[in-house]
């Protein structure tokens, strides 16, 4: 299954952002803690690394994720160049109070009122962009909810008297390459509901976590997970529930549902759905896929130039 969701005011917010990046000195990019680089928009690198930008990466939710894969994450990102990871919840403000100090170490020659510090905050959407702006100023300035894409328009807003903040909507690019990424999106709430199957949503995490988490599905709905999928797995949330429809079946459309907000709400417990080790084996899947689409696309050609010279020589 592949999902993409892309709305109209996305590309607006595209071509404000890349206007912008001239005169920014700091991106801070906020990232979901259970999905890091699935959660990670590459325009924002590639306007980020042409401006030669550092970036802040701030892995929100991390009450919401597995703490050793955040722990992996953070090392991960810390490792490159002109990139400082830091994990955090928008819950606590304690988390918050320390984002201005951590931008100033990355852009130390700003941050006095001459030359103040000019931070531009990035990220798909629902992932706590909003609420980490509200956070950091102290008072509600921009849209919060618990839907993708509330905030809409670009809104500039003066943290202090050194350092600017401009806010961006939250956005997604134009293709998923990956159809896992477009899954573990909508998993975590950041695609509209009106580009994916919730069934089928549901289906690709109940997989992931009878491969990554089984004794949280356990603990959680009080099956045994030996021997199921994914379709298996919202069955037997369907059957400990008693989510049933009119004729005694199983109400399935209700029970991946179930599913979902469990995990969105942290009902289930501490849950990732990629690590740097699960994410670069998806990527060599995803390489070696195309190369073979390419490979039998290269043959399917060749064939029917070969076809087409025999009929030129009448043979």
């Amino acid at each position: 299954m592949s999902i993409q969701w892309f709305p109209g005011h996305m590309n607006a917010a595209k071509r404000e952002a890349a206007e912008q990046m001239e005169n920014i000195d700091l991106v801070i990019e906020v990232l979901d803690a259970r999905l890091p680089e699935a959660s990670c928009n590459p325009l924002v690198e590639e306007l980020r690394k042409f401006r030669q930008r550092p970036c802040l990466k701030v892995l929100n939710k991390i009450d919401l994720a597995d703490p050793n894969a955040t722990a992996a994450w953070k090392a991960y990102y810390d490792a490159q160049e002109g990139v400082t990871a830091y994990p955090m919840t928008t819950k606590k403000p304690a988390d918050v109070a320390r984002i201005p100090d951590l931008a100033l170490s990355l852009a130390p020659h700003r941050g006095v009122p001459t030359k103040p510090l000019r931070i531009m905050i990035m990220g798909i959407p629902n992932v706590g962009k909003s609420t980490l702006m509200n956070a950091l100023l102290k008072k509600r300035v921009a849209k919060v909810g618990d839907e993708p894409a509330v905030t809409k328009t670009q809104q500039r807003l003066y943290l202090n008297k050194n350092v600017v903040l401009v806010d961006t909507p939250g956005m997604l690019w134009p293709k998923i390459a990956m159809a896992s990424d477009g899954l573990m999106l909508a998993a975590s709430h950041a695609i509209g509901t009106n580009a994916l199957v919730e069934e089928e949503v549901a289906e690709y995490l109940g997989e992931l976590l009878l491969v990554r988490y089984p004794q949280l599905l356990t603990a959680r709905y009080g099956f045994k997970t030996e021997g199921m999928d994914g379709v298996a797995v919202i069955e037997g949330v369907a059957q400990r529930r008693g989510f049933r429809v009119r004729g005694g079946d199983f109400d399935y459309e209700k029970a991946a549902h179930t599913l979902l907000q469990d995990y969105r709400q942290g009902a289930l417990g501490r849950i990732s759905l990629e690590t740097p080790e699960s994410r670069a084996a998806s990527l060599a899947r995803h390489e070696a896929e195309v190369a073979e689409k390419a490979r039998i696309a290269a043959e399917k050609a060749a064939a029917k130039a070969e076809e087409a010279a025999r009929g030129k020589r009448g043979t």
